[in-house]
């Protein structure tokens, strides 16, 4: 039986703008205030989820958020009608108003852990949102996203839906940002990696200083164990405490995988050499490519800049690999001239795809970050929700509810208008019926 990794892209939302909520994520605190066009983003992701269709890959779409969330509002002690919540939270809380307007949940890594069926002791497909606990507007989402979870692969004979963990920085989990699978084919059982930032339990072990791990071993143990993985198949590995302290808050920003190649920076784990060994023993073959970036070529500073790791790596049709890279890699000579250099080597990554990400760029999400990915067989597959699938039509639908429902620009003034709250509604209401996902959303069901 075939097998595919499907992408599932997340939707920008109608309130994307830059609020630079998200402490340890450089880009997303440099950027934070300016105005930002909710369409442009959207439609740029709509493009490159559009792009890997026409290479020939399955290629899914995830929904947005409710935003902004006026319900999260109401529980923190703001009342009257909506249009008097946001005023008063845009007078006496804007801090709180920014975070319950965050469009984030575009960035699907975040969104779940996911293990294929050939690596779990019941041969299903196993899904946990992530509870996103560090973040005040992160830890908003897992409810809904649970729900649009369940909405797409709605068919409990080939999918495990799981509630997210307890909500507590001691089971702080990232989802997909801090975990990848390598295996030879994806339908076959494979080894899945979970990189974590601290021990929340034992604090005399490692941690970073300046900035927050946001990942904990024993939120990546959990999941684990929920998923029913194998031991002989889990590989646990410590993410560096220093460059998190640079800004590299996943680490999905320092490392990336697909099927039989591991890439990533020089600095990205503790006890390198012990965990590379760890996971070549445990993947059982001499296929393994683990593509290790020195410093002298790529620095640290350069790999946040550019999101050189947050890439994608895709397999083509012809069996080779390609990256999926944001425009800043092209823009910048250093990490130009080591990807030039990548294609010619004996791996399978033969080709670099640039894509403009520029306004999930500028809020601290490159291309991996947009992505949650699914491998699955032909008979799962078939069971997903069709309406969620990317091909021509779907495109042409979304462009055209882009192009109706959203904003050219937003700033922070904008959030406290009942009017955005009206459309982000409507907007949001009509796309429910195009991806055919039900009431999702909480106004739909009050």
């Amino acid at each position: 039986m075939k097998s595919f990794e499907v992408n599932f892209d997340g939707l920008v939302g109608p309130t994307h703008n830059y609020a630079g909520l998200s402490e340890g994520n450089v880009a997303s605190k440099s950027n934070a205030n300016e105005a930002s066009s909710p369409k442009s983003a959207a439609l740029q992701g709509l493009a490159k989820m559009k792009a890997l269709h026409d290479m020939g890959m399955n290629q899914g779409v995830f929904a947005p958020q409710e935003r902004p969330d006026i319900f999260s509002l109401r529980r923190l002690g703001f009342s009257g009608t909506d249009a008097n919540v946001l005023e008063q939270a845009y007078k006496h809380s804007p801090s709180v108003l920014s975070a319950c307007c965050s469009a984030s949940s575009m960035w699907t890594a975040n969104a779940a852990t996911v293990s294929p069926s050939a690596d779990t002791n019941d041969g299903k497909v196993h899904f946990t949102p992530a509870n996103l606990t560090n973040k005040f507007h992160r830890s908003l989402e897992p409810t809904t996203t649970g729900s649009l979870l369940k909405a797409v692969f709605n068919d409990d004979n080939h999918f495990n839906h799981h509630l997210h963990l307890n909500d507590n920085d001691h089971f702080g989990d990232e989802g997909a940002a801090n975990h990848t699978r390598l295996c030879n084919e994806y339908g076959e059982k494979g080894v899945e990696i979970f990189t974590f930032g601290k021990y929340a339990f034992n604090v005399a072990m490692p941690a970073p200083k300046i900035y927050p791990a946001r990942q904990t071993i024993e939120a990546s143990q959990a999941v684990a164990r929920l998923h029913g993985l194998s031991d002989d198949k889990v590989v646990y590995v410590q993410q560096n405490p220093d460059v998190i302290d640079q800004g590299v808050f996943h680490n999905d920003v320092i490392a990336v995988g697909n099927q039989n190649v591991l890439f990533y920076h020089e600095q990205a784990f503790l006890q390198t050499d012990r965990f590379i060994n760890e996971l070549s023993g445990k993947f059982g073959s001499e296929e393994l490519h683990c593509i290790k970036v020195d410093s002298k070529d790529v620095s640290v500073q350069d790999a946040v800049s550019t999101y050189l790791f947050n890439t994608q790596i895709i397999t083509l049709n012809d069996g080779t690999m390609a990256i999926i890279a944001p425009m800043h890699c092209h823009d910048n000579p250093r990490v130009k001239a080591y990807l030039d250099k990548l294609v010619t080597l004996n791996t399978p990554i033969k080709q670099v795809k640039y894509f403009d990400v520029n306004e999930s760029m500028k809020n601290g999400g490159g291309p991996a970050c947009l992505r949650l990915r699914v491998a699955m067989n032909e008979q799962e597959l078939a069971a997903v929700n069709p309406n969620c699938l990317m091909n021509d039509e779907l495109y042409g639908k979304l462009t055209g509810w882009v192009d109706k429902h959203y904003r050219e620009q937003i700033n922070f003034d904008d959030l406290r208008d009942p009017q955005l709250l009206i459309e982000s509604r409507e907007s949001l209401d009509q796309l429910t019926q195009i991806l055919n996902i039900g009431s999702v959303y909480r106004f739909q069901k009050d």
